[in-house]
């Protein structure tokens, strides 16, 4: 398909939740949803934003005439979310993340700080209403380098997020309150994107900006992209609702060929709002919404931004950058060195602190032995940084043989007491002997299988690579092959 020929635009926004408690009052955001303590029953009634006029999506929205139902879990909701109390001062914290990721992409950053009320029309927030702020716009240097070429960045904005669908039935949604307000980061971009496989380089680069701040939270759901696309003789028409972005090509491929259909039809494409199903189909949600969505926050005074306060905002390093310096300082694979960023891990200073152990040895413990211990003995370790340093002090010191490393950990997995005093190197006059004897008892045997058999006594007490040498010296003088 030629993309070109069809005068394909596509732009997107990725919406990413942050670490901490919530944006406009002091619940945390954990979201466990341990303790259900009530329920909320709301109905939608539109009414008319900053313009004077009424949504259109808020109207189609009302005339369903649906029911909205929000529990309420312990610790994780307050009269704010439920819309009965005013909004509490603004998670500094949050603002700082924004702040330093609007610089990194090199966007203007106002001079005031203006909290707007944008309206929701499907029930996902109880008051009606989601609060977001303008952090950043374009400037001529604002864009992302992508393999086809720049992708400028439109705008960034802080918002809070809306509530998580929990189910349907009938006219009645059913929501959790425990997602509505954690600070939401959502970046723009102009339509730029070339193509299906284009648009998800594009969110990946994004998401990878947005972990390099370290407060970005994990797991399904914490971020969301939604596209806009149009083609020519189509309408700009709005998908909502990615969560894995390897079925991003194949949404867009849909869509593309769904619009291009209705055109060869001569029907008329209408702008509008499409939910994205995990067949990787579209389904229609509502209009597109209008400007009338949009009307100041009263409640919530402007932050003023001094260049006082944007000269302390730090500009965080980027997750690629850290890889490429991982790999050349340390030598280390770049699987690896991915593995250890993703987890968070401060290997300069393990680097630092056991100068005497190979880099790449320090890294397969604490990245590789865990799964090892996982797949070997199906267990789950969960290592603390004492048990990392526990291991690694010894060997660092040669008070201990690298098989020790290994050992010692899955002791600490099985919950047992580890012993070290019994995997501490110690010379033994009798391993010369004891190689030379497994050699006579396992005539013709290889060097691994004699190196299994030495092991099976020495293990944790000495280098296999030691073991090796011996093996690969005793051999030849008693006629053997390698």
């Amino acid at each position: 398909m030629n993309y070109e020929e069809l005068n394909l635009k596509i732009g997107i926004e990725v919406h990413q939740q942050l670490l901490g408690k919530k944006l406009f009052c002091q619940c945390i955001a954990d979201m466990k949803e341990e303790k259900k303590e009530w329920e909320i029953n709301r109905k939608l009634r539109a009414a008319a934003g900053e313009t004077g006029e009424v949504d259109i999506a808020a109207q189609y929205e009302e005339a369903r005439d649906r029911e909205f139902i929000y529990y309420s879990y312990k610790y994780e909701y307050c009269l704010v979310d439920c819309d009965e109390s005013p909004p509490q001062n603004l998670n500094q914290d949050a603002l700082t993340t924004a702040l330093q990721v609007a610089k990194l992409l090199k966007l203007n950053i106002p001079d005031n700080l203006c909290v707007m009320r944008k309206t929701i029309t499907d029930g996902s927030v109880v008051s009606g209403f989601q609060r977001s702020i303008l952090v950043g716009y374009a400037t001529e240097e604002s864009y992302i380098e992508t393999s086809k070429g720049n992708v400028r960045i439109k705008d960034l904005y802080l918002e809070e997020d809306a509530c998580k669908i929990i189910k349907k039935e009938g006219n009645k949604t059913y929501y959790s309150l425990s997602r509505q307000g954690i600070p939401l980061i959502e970046i723009g971009t102009e339509p730029d994107i070339k193509g299906p496989e284009h648009c998800k380089e594009v969110a990946s680069h994004i998401g990878m900006i947005l972990r390099s701040t370290g407060k970005t939270k994990k797991g399904i759901g914490s971020i969301r992209q939604d596209l806009n696309l149009s083609i020519k003789g189509g309408a700009r028409v709005e998908m909502k609702g990615f969560q894995d972005i390897r079925i991003m090509p194949r949404v867009i491929e849909n869509e593309i060929n769904r619009q291009f259909d209705l055109i060869k039809q001569g029907k008329k494409i209408i702008p509008e709002v499409r939910g994205v199903n995990e067949d990787g189909t579209t389904t229609f949600l509502r209009p597109m919404p209008s400007a009338a969505r949009l009307y100041v926050e009263t409640d919530i005074p402007e932050t003023l931004i001094t260049k006082q306060l944007l000269y302390q905002i730090e500009i965080p390093e980027l997750i690629t950058d850290k890889l490429i310096k991982l790999e050349k300082e340390f030598n280390l694979p770049i699987d690896l060195a991915r593995e250890l960023i993703k987890s968070n891990v401060n290997f300069k200073n393990y680097a630092d602190i056991y100068p005497n152990i190979e880099p790449k040895f320090i890294a397969n413990v604490l990245i590789e032995v865990p799964k090892e211990i996982k797949a070997r003995y199906n267990l789950e370790p969960k290592f603390r940084e004492e048990d990392f340093h526990f291991v690694l002090r010894p060997l660092n010191e040669t008070r201990i043989a690298k098989e020790a490393v290994m050992e010692l950990l899955l002791e600490i997995a099985q919950n047992k007491k580890p012993n070290i005093e019994k995997y501490m190197s110690k010379p033994d006059y009798n391993l010369e002997k004891d190689i030379e004897r497994i050699i006579r008892e396992n005539q013709g045997a290889s060097i691994n299988a004699l190196m299994g058999e030495v092991m099976k006594k020495y293990r944790g007490k000495i280098e296999g690579s030691s073991v090796r040498k011996i093996l690969e010296e005793k051999i030849p003088k008693q006629g053997k092959q390698k």
